[in-house]
Formats: structure tokens, sequence, C-alpha cells
């Protein structure tokens, strides 16, 4: 077909069409197409080797990758859940609020404005055995008489990035559950009033089925950032200390880049990616069962 003949509608999307083969389907194809090939990055002839799926095979009987991906999923549960239950406070305290909300919900969403690498970098100084904030804020206190190695001891590296990982994203559900509360209908609330039930009755069999599609889709879209973590991992320990908090991805960009075993790391990131697609059919399956719950009460 000539161009000449395309509908003007055509012609505008083309470039648009052009763009995203060139920089989003084409990689894709290449980081696929070696996923099947031992490609390393200091033999470029390795490319043009196919070994089938030698890789993936590799990959699912690796002690280290199933390692990575047990510490990220437990990293995604405990910052989903903190992540959750302080963007619900937080948005049920500025929904109570009678004087200055606007400023409390731009207030709210100042976290966001950061980059990971900027986050990383900033947790990366309040956690510093030596110098940082909170080990001279606890000694001067009194709480305690020594340097904890907040980010030389694994347990509470990875405890330090569970930090980070809230305070950047907490204010994610609190955005999105205040938004269930102000779309929220006030019959239902004052009908349950009239009833006589108690705050918390109300809070539980009201207002919480209403608020869970928006905390269902908050977690839909964190769980895809959790489990895409990277920067602030790699500021802040670079997988350390002896791998101890090695995430999926920071292990799949040892292999490529430290190791140069590109080959591998894209058949690792493509099993990567297909555990986030499970875990977002997961959210999205009780995101339709909340909607239909609502359905059904309201």
């Amino acid at each position: 077909m000539k161009l000449s003949k395309l509908s003007a509608p055509t012609h505008l999307l083309l470039p648009a069409f052009i763009v995203l083969a060139v920089f989003i389907v084409l990689p894709l194809i290449f980081s696929l197409y070696s996923s099947f090939t031992p490609f390393r990055l200091t033999k470029p002839d390795s490319l043009w080797v196919f070994i089938g799926f030698r890789n993936y095979v590799n990959v699912l009987t690796n002690a280290e990758f199933w390692v990575a991906f047990g510490r990220t999923v437990l990293l995604l549960t405990v910052a989903l859940n903190a992540e959750m239950f302080l963007g619900l406070g937080l948005a049920l305290l500025v929904n109570k609020a009678t004087y200055g909300q606007r400023a409390l919900r731009t207030a709210m969403m100042f976290p966001m404005m950061f980059s990971p690498v900027l986050v990383g970098f900033q947790f990366k100084f309040l956690f510093n055995d030596n110098i940082g904030f909170v080990n001279n804020a606890l000694q001067s206190l009194g709480l305690t008489d020594r340097a904890i190695p907040w980010l030389i001891d694994g347990n509470l590296a990875l405890f330090s990035i569970i930090v980070a990982e809230v305070w950047s994203s907490t204010a994610v559900f609190a955005i999105l559950i205040l938004a269930g509360l102000l779309a929220m209908p006030k019959d239902p609330v004052e009908a349950a009033h009239v009833d006589g039930c108690t705050p918390w009755q109300t809070f539980r069999y009201v207002t919480w089925p209403y608020l869970m599609p928006f905390a269902f889709i908050a977690m839909t879209i964190r769980s895809l950032d959790v489990a895409r973590a990277y920067d602030i991992v790699k500021i802040m320990t670079d997988g350390g200390p002896a791998k101890r908090t090695e995430l999926l991805w920071t292990l799949i960009g040892r292999t490529a880049y430290g190791d140069a075993r590109m080959g591998m790391a894209n058949a690792m990131a493509y099993v990567a990616i297909l555990l986030s697609i499970f875990f977002t059919v997961y959210f999205f399956r009780k995101l339709a069962a909340a909607r239909q719950q609502i359905g059904a009460e309201w």
C-alpha cells in the first residue's frame, strides 16, 4: 500500500507507530531472541548461537534466582501492607480535616516528587552508621550507646530498604483511598449511625468495603513497582552485604552488566515479568470481586 493512499488519521499516527516500533517493539524482540542465546557482552559472536531453552532451564533451577525472588516477595508483602495501613490512616485523617485540606493533600504527595535514586541517596545518608541522622538521634536520646550498622547487617539493611520504599510510596495509597472517601456517598454511613453502629462497625462493614477497590488499584500499581525495585536497592546497598538484599532486578542487572551474561539476564527478566503478571492478575481479580461486592451491597 502506497503512503499516498493511507487515510489522514493513519498519516498522523504513523510517526507514533514508528517511534513505538523502534524504541519498544524491536528492543523487546531483540531481548527475547537473545534470551535463547549464550550472548555475552564480552563475546559479541555468541549472539548468533542458538541454544533453545537452556537459559530458562538454568534460571528455573538456579537457587540464587529463587532466593532473590523470595526476598522480593517478602519486600513486596511487607511494604504493600505497611503502605496500605499508613495510607489508609493518612487518608482518614486528611478526610476529617476541617481546615487546610488542600494543603494537606499537597504535602501528602511530597515524597512522590523525589526520584527513586534521590530517595536511595537520602536514606543511605540517614542510615549511615557513622554520620547518619538515625544513629545520631538514637544516641542523643540515650536509646543506644553504639552505632547501629543499618546498611551492613543483612536483616537491618533489608529493613532500611523497606522503610525507604514505604516512605516514598505511601502517598499512592493515601491519594487513591482519599479519592474513594471523597467519592463515597454519605447515606450508608448516616444509616449506620442511625442503626446504632459503633465507629469501628461503620468503618468495617460500610466504609472499608467501599474503599477496597481503590486499595486494590493502589496495590496493583505498587506491586509492579516493588517487583521491579532496583534504584533504591542499588544506591543503598547494591544487593549487599553478601547479597542479603539482592532482589530480582538487582540480580538481573548484576548478571547483565557485572557478569556480562546478557542472554541469561534477559531470560531472568522474562521469567520475572511473568511472575509480575501473575501478581497483577491476582490483584485485578481481587479488584473485580470487590467491585461486585459493592454492586451487590450498594
